[in-house]
Order: C-alpha cells, then structure tokens, then sequence
C-alpha cells in the first residue's frame, strides 16, 4: 500500500537522521544534534504511526464500485441446523462452518473518506466481519443455541474503531460503519454477497435460495 510506502521513507529519513545526531552529540555539538535527534524522533514517530495504520488497512479490499464478495452453499444438518460451505470472491478461498438458526447473517465494515482524500486516491474500504445464525422467533433467538464465526483479523492498529469512537482525531475519514445483509437458510440454497458504496447486498442464485427468499417474505408479510 503506498501508506507502507511513505512509512519506509520516512523511517529511513529517520534513521538517517539520528545516525546524524548521534556523530554531532559525540562531537558535543548539542544545538545541531539535539535538533536532529528531535527531526529524527518525528519522522520515526510518524512512521511507526502509518506501518501500523497500513497494517490495519491491509485486512481491507478497496470499494469502487458494486463487486461479488463471497457466495454461500447451504446444507441441511437437521432442524435449525445448517453446514454452510463460504467461497471467498474473487480469490476461491473456502471456509465451511456449522450454523443454528433459520436465517443466516454476515456482517461488514466499510471505511469511506472525505473527497479530498479520494482525490489523492484512496478509496472506500470494506472487510467482512463475521458469519453468524440468527431465529426468526424472537425468543428462540434470546434462548437457542448461537453460532457466529469471525471472517477477518484485526492486526495493527484498529482504524475503524478508532475513527468511530474518535472521529475528530482522523480528520481524512468520512465516515465508518457497520452493514449486514441476512436471507433465509434452506437445503441446497445458493446465495452471492456483493458489496458497494452502500454496504452489503445478498442475492439468491439458484431456485432453491429463490424459493426460501420468496417463502420467507411471504411469511414476513403474513406476520406484519
């Protein structure tokens, strides 16, 4: 990332500079090597700042536009009871997990600038966060088994916790948020998840994930 970039340089502008304030205090030219040692402690401050910065971003994909992100096959276990097998998009990686429930859910979080930031080429980021199962009945969903599986880790520092517990202190940041799509589980049901500028988006694939979308709203109607 060119963030991990300009940290090298910095750092190495750093280094350079405190070998240079280190030969000048040996010659006990403290007013030159002093400020060469703060110019130094600055640069590597400020380089340490953006590696871990960069290292957060790294979990992240860029966001330009509407894109497929993962695509989930759904096997029926028994009652509630599902294995779903997770492609990642556009890499192949696969994941399988057992999940309880009814309905399955996955979560994101999306990381978007100001225009002057993606003026000097950032753009919005995005990283999904987790897979879980969810109740349609709601006090199944306070008593009955859970299943929820992390998608991501989260090394470095953690720039979108950061930005929004702190938004005044990253000033390039527009705003970070969370965004979850969930649809039905059913036996054989295929489901795409793509993401874009307005968060998560869940479309069925094949006519089993057609047939539990439609008998699921049907019944969501029903039950207004």
């Amino acid at each position: 990332m060119n963030l991990q970039l300009l940290a090298g340089i910095l750092g190495l502008f750093g280094a350079v500079l405190l070998i240079v304030a280190l030969r000048r205090l040996r010659r006990l030219r403290l007013v030159s090597g002093g400020g060469a040692f703060l110019f130094s402690a600055a640069f590597l401050s400020t380089a340490g700042l953006l590696f871990v910065v960069a290292t957060n971003l790294r979990t992240y994909a860029r966001l330009t536009y509407e894109a497929p992100v993962a695509e989930l096959l759904f096997e029926a276990r028994g009652p509630q009871r599902f294995h779903v097998t997770l492609t990642r998009l556009p890499r192949g990686e696969m994941q399988s997990f057992d999940m309880n429930g009814d309905e399955w859910q996955m979560d994101a979080r999306v990381l978007k600038w100001k225009g002057w930031a993606n003026v000097l080429g950032l753009d919005a980021l995005f990283r999904l966060e987790r897979l879980s199962g969810r109740y349609r009945d709601i006090e199944a969903e306070r008593t009955a088994p859970r299943t929820v599986y992390g998608l991501a880790d989260n090394p470095g520092w953690d720039v979108w916790s950061w930005a929004l517990n702190h938004p005044n202190w990253l000033p390039f940041v527009d705003t970070s948020y969370g965004s979850a799509t969930y649809l039905p589980m059913a036996q054989g049901a295929r489901y795409r998840v793509a993401v874009s500028q307005t968060g998560l988006l869940a479309r069925p694939l094949n006519a089993a994930a057609d047939l539990a979308t439609q008998n699921w709203a049907t019944q969501d109607s029903s039950n207004r």
